[in-house]
């Protein structure tokens, strides 16, 4: 619209308006919607849908763009950015943009207005699902979760083959059938992928030594999806919690450990919602004050420094219990990365990102893995301590890429102790 097509529409709306004295408020809106070509259609769609309401409450302070890790590695983004385009018509619910948020929660920890982000996506998302417009990775994983009850496509009969890799006896809950303190929540990664199976088999060992009380479901546990109902799969997520919480059901035990900090804030927070009310820890946050009862027979030398996962810090509150675990490993230095604890970077597989790397190719400088390897290396740790299942593959594919292979280990904290142990 030109300038002079401009100034004729302002003419004429204004002299439908003679003898009446409009408000300041009104000659701003009217000014910003004929001038700057605004139109709020879009943003009016995403605040119509429960959930996202608090999209609307931006005033475009910017805090949340330096925090947003998306942004940091050239992807254009953050709520502000978002707002902006969603007041000039885009459509988020077609739009590249939906998938891009890994709701780390970095933007929510800063933002004076409390745009949630952690609710406005899965919902936003949830509504494209239904309309079948999902990256063809992401369908795939939610496809792969309905058919065989993981999003890796692995055979459900298979889930706890991995605890004849373990060299203690793991107990499963149908086959002891007794009560237990602890039941250990796997989940899917450390039961089916091959790197992150060494954290199980370490944990198992390391419970065994400090004898514990515990059980495991076997094949009748199923995937937590949490990070697929972040990424707007709700139907599967309450699918698979009843059957979990129906499955829990059957046993007795005290609380639930859980491998996986995406379980453990589903288990935590959305569980009740269910009626499935347990008090659940993450395996450090279980560990930490059980350092002083294991044997080490190991020095380990290293020097460590430690990822903070985005849904065991930021959504959960958990940043001293890998910590204490890690000072307590003989030999062991920790170094922090510049951004830890509530400002640590995100690595990029949480709200589904886990799933997205081959579509955020095609928006980012560099992958949020290849971002945090290089701030792990400029510490000069020799390890990348990680307690989080999607972090050791993601991290090890980085260190690969970045040319840091030889330089930087990732270790699951399990695995640290498994190995001072001897």
């Amino acid at each position: 619209m030109s300038k002079i097509e401009k100034e004729r529409i302002i003419e004429k709306e204004s002299a439908t308006v003679q003898g009446i004295e409009l408000s300041a408020d009104w000659n701003r809106m009217f000014m910003q919607r004929v001038l700057f070509d605004y139109d709020t259609t879009g943003l009016d769609k995403v605040t119509e849908i429960p959930g996202a309401e608090s999209m609307g409450w931006c005033y475009q302070c910017t805090q949340c763009i330096p925090v947003c890790p998306v942004n940091a590695v050239g992807g254009e983004y953050g709520p502000r950015k978002i707002f902006r385009k969603l007041q000039q018509g885009m459509d988020l619910f077609t739009n590249d943009d939906l998938w891009k948020c890994t709701t780390c929660m970095n933007c929510l920890r800063v933002c004076p207005k409390a745009v949630n982000m952690i609710d406005i996506m899965p919902a936003v998302r949830g509504e494209a699902v239904m309309d079948a417009n999902v990256p063809e990775e992401l369908q795939e994983a939610f496809e792969n979760t309905f058919e065989y009850g993981n999003p890796l496509g692995e055979s459900q009969r298979k889930r706890a083959d991995w605890v004849k890799e373990a060299s203690v006896d793991v107990p499963i809950m149908k086959e002891i059938k007794r009560p237990v303190d602890i039941l250990w929540f796997v989940e899917c990664y450390p039961a089916y992928h091959h790197r992150s199976k060494n954290a199980a088999t370490a944990l198992a060992e390391i419970m065994s030594a400090l004898g514990i009380d515990y059980g495991i479901l076997g094949t009748e546990e199923k995937c937590s999806c949490d990070s697929q109902r972040l990424a707007g799969e709700e139907g599967l997520f309450e699918e698979f919690a009843e059957q979990n919480i129906k499955t829990f059901g059957k046993y007795k035990f005290n609380k639930i450990m859980t491998t996986d900090p995406h379980a453990l804030n589903a288990l935590k927070k959305k569980y009740p919602e269910m009626g499935g009310d347990y008090e659940v820890v993450h395996y450090t946050t279980m560990l930490a004050p059980l350092m002083d009862k294991i044997e080490f027979k190991n020095k380990l030398n290293y020097k460590v420094t430690f990822h903070d996962p985005c849904y065991l810090g930021r959504h959960n509150g958990e940043y001293q219990a890998p910590r204490d675990i890690l000072n307590a490993i003989p030999g062991i230095e920790l170094s922090e990365m510049g951004r830890c604890k509530e400002q640590s970077f995100c690595c990029g597989g949480g709200g589904g990102g886990m799933w997205l790397d081959g579509f955020m190719a095609d928006h980012v400088n560099e992958r949020l893995s290849e971002n945090r390897v290089k701030e792990a290396v400029e510490t000069g740790a020799d390890v990348l301590a990680v307690c989080c299942p999607y972090e050791v593959s993601r991290f090890e594919d980085a260190v690969k890429s970045t040319g840091n292979e030889g330089k930087l280990m990732v270790k699951d904290i399990a695995e640290l102790i498994k190995e001072a142990m001897g």
